[in-house]
């Protein structure tokens, strides 16, 4: 601890990303990264914005992005909210929409971000255990709160709520904003976007991180009632006005405007993804049901921290999370053909 730090900074206890190993000739299946490349148009896209224009601030606004995203979803621009990365939309939802004098509500087990936020932001909330297979209960987000957030499919469990019961949580909580983190819902689930112009309470959030394999372009954005979305503009605009670069932001449009490259790449981590489960389940694994890009899977005679280690040992990195309920499982992310083909090799061996 420095002398220098707030006491603020001393009590954080950050996020932890996926390693980024630099190792060679790896078989990396730990971040939930698209196997497939991006689209050829968004490459285009940003080589024909390298040019001079660099100089030039972007559009604070991002509204071309903004518009893009609302055709698709049949919203209005108003109704959506850009920034780097969806982990920077989640930052600005914790500080603009969910610090109230409540606890705010969200699974034990999830996206990890969320207790950071709390500590960042100095937020209350109160966990609620998922069930014993691992699912969202509606009915345990029944109770007084100053807000609700979840992932749907959750994370890192792949587990998917149907619209209906993400309904039965948004009809008790009138008062309360629930935010619908979706950063997977494209790999088998069905959008709430559809719903937020019949709850003004409801935020859904997404990230062209997995889908749309931009990763690395840093790109995500909100959906919700207009009122919602000023609150998320006025953090934005007291933090960082420009948050999406001009290669960000036209290489995001043009993301969204090549429907059948989307439609192939996603269909293609579906499709392996239904294969691995299949290959696991014959080699004794319990894998639980995933709408994501990804899979949560245990199996009864290894610990799951030994086979993390000693796939780690044959070039092959899955994720394991030391804490409670889930030690035993790896999260394993759906790959292309050949590194699954890698992943299955191995844990046949083992």
């Amino acid at each position: 601890m420095s002398k220098f730090w707030s006491s603020l900074v001393s009590e954080l206890q950050p996020y932890v990303p996926g390693e980024q190993p630099k190792m060679a000739n790896l078989v990396k299946l730990n971040t939930n990264e698209n196997p497939f490349g991006p689209s050829p148009k968004v490459i285009e896209a940003i080589k024909s914005e390298l040019n001079e224009n660099l100089r030039l601030y972007p559009d604070p606004e991002g509204l071309a992005l903004k518009q893009a995203i609302a055709r698709y979803y049949g919203v209005t621009a108003k109704q959506v909210f850009v920034g780097n990365g969806s982990d920077e939309v989640l930052a600005h939802v914790f500080q603009g929409l969910l610090k109230h004098d409540k606890p705010i509500l969200f699974p034990d087990i999830t996206y990890s971000f969320y207790p950071v936020y709390c500590g960042l932001y100095q937020i209350e909330s109160n966990v609620i255990p998922l069930t014993e297979s691992f699912e969202i209960n509606p009915e345990d987000y029944k109770q007084p709160n100053g807000g609700i957030i979840f992932p749907n499919p959750n994370a890192p469990t792949g587990r998917y709520l149907g619209l209906e019961h993400v309904e039965d949580i948004l009809k008790a909580n009138p008062d309360s904003v629930v935010v619908v983190d979706e950063a997977y819902v494209d790999f088998g689930g069905e959008t709430a976007i559809a719903l937020v112009d019949k709850y003004p309470n409801l935020l859904v959030s997404q990230t062209l991180s997995k889908a749309r394999s931009l990763a690395g372009l840093r790109a995500g954005f909100a959906v919700g009632n207009e009122e919602l979305i000023e609150a998320l503009n006025r953090v934005k605009d007291s933090f960082n006005s420009y948050p999406l670069d001009r290669l960000a932001l036209v290489g995001s449009i043009a993301a969204f405007e090549d429907e059948e490259w989307f439609e192939a790449s996603r269909q293609g981590v579906i499709s392996e993804r239904d294969r691995v489960t299949a290959e696991l389940e014959r080699l004794g694994f319990d894998v639980l049901p995933s709408k994501a890009n990804f899979v949560f899977a245990r199996h009864p005679e290894h610990a799951g921290a030994d086979l993390a280690a000693r796939l780690r040992e044959q070039g092959v990195i899955v994720r394991h999370f030391n804490k409670p309920r889930i030690s035993e499982f790896l999260r394993i992310t759906i790959g292309t053909a050949e590194q699954n083909d890698a992943l299955l090799k191995q844990l046949r061996a083992l």
